[in-house]
């Protein structure tokens, strides 16, 4: 059988895997604090029928070699965690980092899960939680008479009470960040876990030893641009059709070769 068949279809597949990545992109273009995706290939091994610098009868050796490649596959999928825009909404308790960090959030099982997504909201203990009732850690209570809620940069929580126009602090809101954030396992939710890839969080203040700073009354958006993803999508759907055609081809020599047997 011709070689040119199973590489065609390994370029193929390759060039599914990298439409399912961008399907994945476009579907979540309007998902608060979503980080997209970038698929990267590597060659397979190559078969060689002479290595170069072989020796040769007259003592010097081969300059170049035959290897025929073998084909593609897909190596990784990297998350690209480059900051998204930055888009009003006018609500108090939705929170947008601006630069590097993860809000800490509390999971059913009780292990620590991070997310971009600071839309949050209050439960009926007045716990400050995400949609999914997952609480942000540290623990930040909010009184059942609080009229107002500020949220400074650097993450100090306060409220005003009944009469009193005073500021009352109540909590304060940490970030963590990790050396290899593409090494986080997303657990689907907005939600990421740390891995041993990832490296352990590091904890902070906003705006301390490069942490983001927070910003109330935002939300901060996906960073998937359509515009790249179309584009994607265009060179993905070539490369697809250039390698149909090439097991078309193969399939046609194969054919003229079984009509001359």
């Amino acid at each position: 059988m011709l070689r040119a068949l199973s590489t065609a279809a390994t370029g193929m597949m390759a060039q599914q895997n990298y439409l399912d990545v961008i399907a994945n992109n476009i579907a979540n273009v309007n998902t608060t604090g979503f980080k997209k995706s970038r698929v990267e290939f590597q060659d397979l091994l190559s078969q060689i029928e002479r290595s170069p610098g072989a020796m040769l009868d007259q003592g010097t050796y081969q300059p170049v070699g035959v290897e025929y490649g073998l084909g593609v596959k897909t190596s990784a999928t990297t998350r690209v965690f480059n900051q998204g825009s930055i888009i009003s909404s006018g609500r108090s308790l939705d929170l947008a980092i601006e630069g590097e960090g993860f809000f800490k959030v509390m999971t059913s099982d009780g292990t620590l899960a991070y997310t971009r997504d600071g839309s949050f909201q209050v439960d009926a203990n007045g716990q400050l939680c995400t949609s999914d009732g997952l609480l942000v850690q540290p623990a930040i209570s909010i009184p059942q008479d609080a009229k107002g809620i500020t949220i400074t940069t650097d993450g100090n929580v306060s409220v005003t009470t009944g009469k009193d126009s005073a500021q009352q602090q109540v909590g304060t809101i940490q970030i963590a960040r990790f050396l290899n954030p593409s090494g986080l396992l997303s657990i689907g939710h907005n939600l990421f876990v740390e891995t041993s890839a990832s490296g352990n969080a590091v904890e902070d203040a906003p705006g301390q030893n490069g942490m983001g700073l927070i910003e109330q009354g935002y939300l901060e958006g996906s960073n998937v641009q359509i515009v790249d993803e179309l584009i994607g999508l265009i060179k993905a759907e070539r490369a697809f059709e250039s390698n149909s055609k090439i097991i078309t081809a193969s399939s046609d020599i194969l054919r003229q070769t079984n009509q001359m047997v």
